[in-house]
């Protein structure tokens, strides 16, 4: 019975961490194609990309 607990464990710890891999690909992916998409509107709206300031 205990041995059945520990590989339980031990496979939703390996599904854990490749889940977490596969977050991480996911977010890094989101950042870039967001940079990109920022990017594209601005220069169709011919806005700085950097921060404007109000005075």
């Amino acid at each position: 019975m205990t041995e059945n607990t520990q590989h339980d464990a031990g496979r939703r710890s390996s599904l854990l961490q490749a889940a977490l891999e596969e977050m991480a690909k996911f977010e890094r992916r989101e950042s870039e194609f967001r940079k990109k998409d920022r990017a594209e509107r601005a220069a169709d709206l011919r806005l700085p990309l950097d921060e404007i300031k109000v005075h």
